[in-house]
């Protein structure tokens, strides 16, 4: 009886044994806890938007896993499995392209043996639009080359009444405030010039303020000569950008504010009215265009002290909050005004039109009737010392005079935030609307490196920019920097 006793227990022990081992085996096989998060919450969708980017999903376990997703072009996952380690967590990178098309999905599976857990992964797409007759802002950039901006001719004005040379007879004069920069009469020839060396996309800067009266009604000869320089680029064949530029930007050395348009909340009430019949007046005269012609809502906004200050860190959550306000009166009011332009594609820009972290981040997309018809713009003289020779009689200390691996170092990390921001956050296309090596001591050959460089950086990260002037001689009808201009289109 005793020895049957102890028969029996010794049967349970290996039972009990048996049972252990059956249970550690299953949990190598089969979770008992298995847990998809993002910081602490649960989920079982993650949405994305149009630009390419990626999330992390954290994974808690207790059996290895593996994981795999319904279908895996766009979308792809950084490891397919994980395994047991006590208690740590581990992560799945996800990472999806840039969606030029319609909306799309895919389903992540987490599985450990018996047990399984899902994320659907959701990307915003273009709405199609069957009655849009515009291409969307992604293929707009995807279809350019380089281009070129047609600076200090519509677009000169801050010297009104600084200077006895300048003396325009009145607001209709635009012989006078097109040259009073030292470039000539801008003539079809000169754009056909530009655009036969390959750039198909030139902006027109213009300033307007000269050419208002105090009601904000534009002067029809002035609005007459815009559209002809307009209609020049048109000609071509190529893209035009008609903007607002000096309305806005520094003070300088003048006493006087002439730039009416900032990020000054006080200033907000009298301003918006005045932008919002400005835009109206432009979009009304140029609604008929096709969607070669952009418009692009104002050029490097500044604070109420119109100073661009250090990385914009004297900049408050009024005037970022105040910029994101104009640029939505920009889009109502070109919308509002019907024709081409409900679909027109328009190009927004920080405060500044800076790459600045401070000022990258702030930046919003307005709310657009019809989506992707929204382009982000910076603009990009960096770095700083490389591409200006300053404005001070001692800054030729800083010069930098040779293009080398720090100064990719610092481009490199202007597009990566350009790009995380634009097309990672706001989910829009993006172009550089200024840039250029545009100071005097850098030889031509350091300069041609920068350009080889930039012309680089656009290729990899399907953009493009506008070098500022220069390069042609608009007096003479010749190229005087044609190096630089073959480094680009290489």
């Amino acid at each position: 009886m005793k020895q049957k006793k102890i028969f029996s227990i010794i049967l349970l022990i290996v039972a009990a044994l048996g049972f252990q081992s059956c249970s550690d085996s299953e949990s190598s096989d089969t979770a008992k806890v298995m847990r998809l998060f993002q910081g602490n919450t649960e989920v079982t969708e993650l949405n994305f938007s149009l630009g390419a980017s990626s999330q992390m999903l954290g994974v808690f376990s207790d059996a290895d896993w593996e994981a795999s997703l319904s279908e895996e072009s766009w979308c792809t996952i950084s490891n397919h499995a994980g395994f047991v380690d006590g208690d740590s967590i581990q992560y799945i990178k996800i990472s999806v392209a840039k969606n030029p098309e319609s909306a799309r999905s895919v389903v992540l599976t987490v599985k450990a043996g018996g047990t399984s857990r899902t994320v659907t992964i959701n990307q915003n797409g273009t709405e199609t639009d069957p009655d849009d007759p515009f291409i969307s802002a992604f293929t707009f950039v995807e279809d350019l080359k380089m281009g070129y901006n047609l600076g200090n001719t519509l677009d000169a004005s801050q010297e009104v009444n600084k200077y006895d040379w300048f003396t325009p007879s009145g607001p209709g004069d635009w012989q006078t405030y097109e040259t009073c920069w030292g470039q000539p009469v801008t003539t079809q020839e000169m754009i056909d010039a530009i655009a036969a060396k390959g750039f198909n996309i030139i902006r027109v800067p213009v300033t307007w303020f000269p050419h208002m009266d105090t009601n904000g009604n534009v002067n029809e000869e002035w609005m007459n000569r815009v559209e002809q320089v307009v209609k020049y680029v048109l000609n071509t064949g190529s893209y035009c950008i008609l903007n607002v530029q000096h309305d806005t930007g520094a003070k300088g050395d003048r006493e006087d504010n002439i730039a009416w348009i900032s990020t000054a909340a006080d200033e907000y009430a009298t301003t918006s009215p005045l932008f919002k019949k400005l835009w109206t007046q432009i979009a009304n005269r140029f609604k008929s265009y096709d969607d070669k012609l952009l418009f692009e809502g104002m050029n490097e906004v500044l604070n109420k002290e119109r100073s661009f200050g250090t990385d914009y860190a004297s900049y408050s959550a009024d005037d970022w909050a105040t910029l994101n306000k104009l640029l939505q009166d920009f889009v109502d009011a070109v919308r509002a005004t019907g024709g081409n332009n409900e679909y027109r594609n328009l190009l927004i820009a920080t405060v500044g039109s800076t790459s600045a972290s401070a000022a990258i981040s702030q930046l919003q997309c307005p709310t657009d009737k019809h989506p992707n018809h929204i382009v982000g713009s910076v603009h990009c003289y960096d770095p700083y010392w490389f591409c200006n020779d300053g404005s001070g009689s001692g800054d030729n200390i800083y010069w930098i005079n040779y293009f080398d691996s720090d100064c990719q170092t610092e481009i490199d990390d202007i597009f990566n935030r350009v790009d995380a921001h634009f097309l990672g956050k706001l989910g829009i296309p993006y172009i550089f609307g200024e840039f250029g090596a545009i100071g005097s001591h850098p030889e031509m050959a350091e300069r041609v490196k920068y350009a080889q460089y930039m012309a680089k950086k656009f290729k990899e990260y399907g953009t493009t920019g506008l070098w500022w002037m220069g390069l042609y001689d608009r007096q003479k009808g010749e190229w005087n920097e044609s190096e630089i201009v073959d480094a680009l289109m290489k």
